[in-house]
């Protein structure tokens, strides 16, 4: 059931980060706050197709 998605900044629209995700847990899109290495600071993060 785990899939790997991709995560996004919103900000910049780097794609900085890949992880999984539970389909049956988690089914809609999951947003993060993570560090965007551009931008150097937090900011928040979507997952992607």
């Amino acid at each position: 059931m785990r899939v790997n998605i991709t995560l996004a900044c919103t900000e910049s629209g780097d794609r900085n980060y890949i992880t999984t995700k539970n389909k049956r847990n988690n089914p809609d899109r999951i947003e993060v706050n993570k560090y965007c290495p551009r931008l150097k600071r937090v900011t928040l993060h979507r997952e992607t197709k």
